[in-house]
């Protein structure tokens, strides 16, 4: 979802190949030999305003050390980025990790300023299609958006990544966050970043889609 902050530091795309490689070194050395999971997002999995090792990706890391999986993961999610710029950085970053899965998490930024669903469906198929060229699995991972934002674009957006997912035939979470209480505790001060107490909820939701693919990684 949009930062300013982030937009304000100045995340070039050039900066990109300096951040994955981090990312790898990260995950112990072994990533380049690993299958990789690669979460492709804005904030919600830039763990924004949090903890970097409380956001849900982290988690998930932790949840696949325990299941004793050779998947690694690198987070190529950046705070304010739009299905657009998505696109636009797609094929650069399938080159830099060659990813195994793909996990998709685009759009909420493109339904806060209100953006034309349809392209927001382009975009995001692009991505996918980018992805499935290069032998990845997908997940497309659903959005929603306030009701002040009307109800017949509120619904075409939550449709949108359904649409995408079934027509792409590819797997999808139906919604990050899907069983999140609405309670104040479980978002930050502006309201629409979620806090730490919601990560281990969006991680589960995941997950759930995720097991199978990993369940049976290559050895």
């Amino acid at each position: 979802m949009e930062s300013p902050v982030a937009r304000t530091m100045g995340w070039e795309r050039s900066g990109m190949r300096s951040i994955l490689f981090a990312a790898l070194v990260a995950c112990g050395g072994t990533a380049l030999a690993a299958p990789t999971i690669l979460v492709y997002g804005d904030s919600l999995s830039a763990a924004y305003g949090i903890p970097q090792n409380e956001g849900w990706v982290a988690l998930l890391v932790e949840r696949l050390k325990q299941r004793k999986s050779n998947y690694t993961v690198v987070n190529a999610s950046i705070s304010g980025e739009t299905s657009a710029g998505g696109a636009a950085r797609i094929g650069a970053v399938l080159a830099e990790t060659r990813p195994a899965i793909v996990i998709v998490e685009l759009g909420a930024n493109d339904g806060l300023r209100g953006l034309p669903i349809e392209q927001m469906k382009a975009n995001l198929s692009a991505i996918v299609r980018a992805a499935k060229r290069q032998g990845a699995r997908v997940i497309v991972i659903g959005m929603l958006l306030p009701p002040n934002y009307g109800a017949q674009y509120v619904k075409e957006f939550r449709a949108a990544f359904r649409d995408v997912a079934r027509d792409e035939r590819v797997s999808s979470v139906p919604l990050l966050f899907e069983g999140v209480p609405d309670k104040r505790e479980m978002f930050q001060a502006d309201n629409l970043h979620p806090s730490t107490e919601a990560q281990p909820i969006m991680m589960e939701n995941v997950w759930r889609r995720l097991a199978a693919m990993v369940i049976a990684a290559p050895k």
